[in-house]
Parts: structure tokens; C-alpha cells; sequence
């Protein structure tokens, strides 16, 4: 048995509703919280002077697209709408490869890490012709050498511009193809236990790149096997001009027709329900990836989070992908889900609190995980730690936890612990040497660029 001991800890945070602790050890043992309290003294393979670290929950992220990372802050589209956007970017992807993949998988998880995410998603759903690899076994293989808790989606693309949607017709596939490959990665990857380092959703892309009978179907596929579904919704208002056009329907009742809605079911966005809207996602149980960096880019507007909360709605926190964030910063979209509240609702719209249960019990709901999320005994060893010891830090330690939102000039974690694990150590990614994943990932990036 591995054990791992955090000693005297400036200040753990065990969830958002409870009091803060100080002095304290946690004693971690296999991929478990094992024991919590004062002077804890049995012997440990390693202990971690913790007296200047604030500990808190590892993070949860509730939608991304990896491979995005290698298409950041282009000229062309720095200024663009979420359509033109898109438009000009799948020519780009559309040449996406096994390597790109693979590199893009270990980039934005290692970004991740960094930043205090312990488990994440993602939304890969560009399969180019001629595309002869795995997609989703090169990701789970990049999550298993960085030790990163896992669940990502299948996403489908069904629609192309000869159908009436946006990407080309290459990088499009048939219901048939879709719906065969997901029930495959269902039956190879997932694992429903507790703490499962591998778990897969169905995600067809959005209401305009997909037919209704592929939603239809990838909801019952989904539920025959018991895993989560997810889509991107009510993100833009050309979106919602969108479904209108092609169904006469709002995007929200166009899942409901599509039986793509309920308690297994997050969206990403949610910017442009109206107040109807929000009572059936309440009554239904349906959740909410709120991704604020991305909407703030692309200018798609600011997502009703307050009254989604106090309507009783989950909303997990997404970092989205990293080419209209453009990073993936989890620690820094905290910080911005928090000030992008307060520009609509006022000051006193959003806590930091708040935002810290989005970013991890309420991720983890929304994932299907219900033993990660706290830092509680018998729970998922998935641990966040920040040295606040420094300048950025200085004056700000009144409210520790919240330092980390408010104040700051980086967002790096010291130590990141994932399934029981340190898989950053003293602020680097265990495993992998970053200056030569970064240099491969702009290699790779530039020769997307070149066509």
C-alpha cells in the first residue's frame, strides 16, 4: 500500500460548505483520503511540507476540445464570431492526425494539471477521412502516462456543408459510423466504478452539426448503457436562428424532442435559455458546463449562472477549447466565471465558494463521479495545492482559499495529486519533459498551418 502524507497544511479547504482548517495533515493511502487531523504521525512513503500550501479539491473540467490547443490565437480569427470562427478553422482541422491527437491530449492535460485540474473531459468530435487511428484510445493513453483522471466524449459530426452545416464534408461521418464506434468505445473504455480512471460520454456536436435522428439515437445508446450524454447549447443566437430554420423549434425543446435532455445530460454554454427554459432545466435536471473565457472571446454573451443556481440548476465550470479561450487554465476561468457574474448580476452575485463547488463537486456530478469532488476520508485521493507563500500572494491571507481566485500572477499549482498520485511535483508535470512537448506540439501546429 502507497501512502502520502500532507503535513501541517496552512489552510485546507475539505468542500465549499465547510469551515476551512489550519495545521492540520491529510494522510492519503493508495488512491484514497484515508485520514484527516492534527499531528497525524504514522509513517508515510513521503510526506510534503504543506505549511505553506493552501489544499483544496482537485478541480473538475466539464467540456474542452484538446485538440485546439495547436490552433491558438490566430490572426485570422482572433476577432471572430463563434460561425466565422468555426467556418475557418475546420480547414485547418480537417487535417488533424493520429500525432496531432495524441500531442494535443498530453498539451491540454498537462496545462490542466498545472492549473489544479485533477479530472477532465473533452469534446473531440473531428474525425478526418483517412484518419486510420483510435482517437479515443490515443487520448485514454495520453491521460494513463500523465495519470489523469479521465471522461471523455465520443463526439459526432453528421452534418457537413453540403447538408446544411458548417465543417466540410471531410471531416463529417455517417449515423452508422457514429453510432457503431460509439458503442464500441462504450464497451472498451468505460468503467462505472466509484473511482474509475476511465469513464465515456456521447456527445453529438450541436443542433447544426448533427440530424435530429442522430441525437435521437446516440440518447438511447446512451442510456442503454448507462453513460452520460452532452452537446454544445444555446451558445449563440445564430444558434437558436439556427434550429428554428431547420426545425421550427428552440434548441432546448429541439433535445427535448430528441430525448437529449435530463439528470445524465450537460450542455456547454447555456448562455440563451429564457426564463421558461431555465424551469424545464430545473425540473428535468439537466446541468450546465458554463464556460465564461470562451464566451467573453467570441463575444456569445454572459450565461444566467446566479438564477441557474438559485434555481436548484448543477453548473460545472469548462475551460472549453483552447482556440477560443485560449488556454487551459482552470484556476483562471474560476477567476473569470466569478468577475463575468458580477458584470451582469452585481457584486454580490457570485462567491468564491460558489465557484470552487462548480469547480469540483459540481464537475464531478456532472461527469458521474460521486466520491471525488471533496477532500473527505474514504473519498478520491484528487488534491489541489498552491504556495500563497509568495509576493502574489502577500496581504491577501485574511481568506487564503480565496486569494487563489482574487489575487495571484499565476495559476500554477506546487503540487497537483491525482487518484492518490503527485503528478505535478513542485510545479512540474510528472512524466513528460514540457519543453519537448511544447516544441512538438508548435512543430505540429505549424505543419497544420501549411496545409
Amino acid at each position: 500500500m502507497s501512502s502520502l502524507l500532507l503535513k501541517n497544511i496552512y489552510t485546507l479547504m475539505t468542500s465549499s460548505e465547510e469551515k476551512d482548517q489550519h495545521g492540520v495533515d491529510v494522510l492519503i493511502k493508495d488512491n484514497v483520503v484515508f485520514k484527516i487531523g492534527n499531528d497525524i504521525n504514522e509513517r508515510a512513503d513521503r510526506t510534503i511540507d504543506a505549511s505553506n500550501l493552501v489544499v483544496v479539491p482537485g478541480f473538475v473540467n466539464t467540456h474542452h476540445h484538446f485538440y485546439q490547443t495547436l490552433t491558438r490565437a490566430l490572426p485570422e480569427v482572433q476577432n471572430s464570431k463563434l460561425f466565422v470562427w468555426l467556418t475557418y478553422l475546420y480547414e485547418i482541422w480537417k487535417r488533424i492526425d493520429e500525432e496531432a491527437v495524441s500531442v494535443s491530449s498530453l498539451l491540454a492535460m498537462s496545462e490542466l494539471m498545472k492549473t489544479g485540474c485533477t479530472c477532465t473531459t473533452d469534446h473531440h468530435y473531428v474525425y478526418p477521412k483517412g484518419f486510420s487511428g483510435d482517437a479515443m484510445q490515443l487520448q485514454f493513453d495520453a491521460a494513463e502516462k500523465l495519470g489523469m483522471r479521465f471522461s471523455p466524449t465520443r463526439g459526432s459530426m453528421s452534418l457537413s456543408k453540403k447538408d446544411g452545416g458548417l465543417p466540410p464534408d471531410s471531416v463529417v461521418q455517417t449515423e452508422d459510423e457514429i453510432l457503431s464506434d460509439s458503442e464500441r468505445v462504450i464497451k472498451k473504455f468505460h468503467d462505472p466504478s466509484d473511482l474509475s480512471m476511465r469513464k465515456v460520454v456521447l456527445a453529438p456536436c450541436s443542433p447544426f452539426s448533427v440530424t435530429k435522428s442522430l441525437m435521437t439515437e446516440s440518447a438511447k445508446l446512451a442510456r442503454k448503457y448507462s453513460v452520460r450524454l452532452h452537446t454544445h447549447l444555446c451558445e449563440t443566437i445564430d444558434e437558436e436562428d439556427t434550429c428554428m430554420k431547420m426545425y421550427g423549434v428552440r434548441p432546448l425543446e429541439l433535445m427535448a424532442e430528441s430525448g437529449l435532455i435530463g439528470n445524465d445530460v450537460f450542455y456547454a454554454h447555456g448562455i440563451h435559455f429564457n426564463d421558461a427554459e431555465l424551469k424545464v432545466l430545473k425540473e428535468t435536471g439537466s446541468q450546465i458546463a458554463h464556460c465564461p473565457s470562451s464566451n467573453m472571446r467570441l463575444g456569445s454573451g454572459i450565461c444566467r449562472v446566479r438564477e441557474m443556481l438559485d434555481l436548484g440548476i448543477t453548473v460545472g465550470l469548462g475551460v472549453d477549447g483552447s482556440a477560443s479561450n485560449d488556454s487551459s487554465d482552470m484556476l483562471g476561468e474560476m477567476r473569470m466565471a466569478l468577475l463575468l457574474q458580477r458584470v451582469k448580476f452585481g457584486s454580490d452575485s457570485l462567491s468564491t465558494r460558489e465557484v470552487f463547488k462548480m469547480a469540483s463537486e459540481n464537475g464531478a456530478k456532472m461527469l458521474g463521479y460521486e466520491k471525488i469532488g471533496r477532500i473527505k476520508e474514504g473519498w478520491g485521493a484528487d488534491i489541489a495545492c498552491f504556495d500563497v507563500s509568495g509576493i502574489p500572494y502577500a496581504g491577501a491571507q485574511a481568506d487564503p482559499v480565496a486569494s487563489l481566485i482574487f489575487t495571484g500572477i499565476s495559476h500554477e499549482a506546487k503540487y497537483t495529486i491525482i487518484n492518490g498520485k503527485v503528478t505535478v511535483d513542485d510545479g512540474k508535470v510528472v512524466g513528460i519533459d514540457e519543453n519537448e512537448l511544447a516544441g512538438k506540439a508548435n512543430e505540429i501546429a505549424r505543419r497544420l498551418l501549411e496545409g
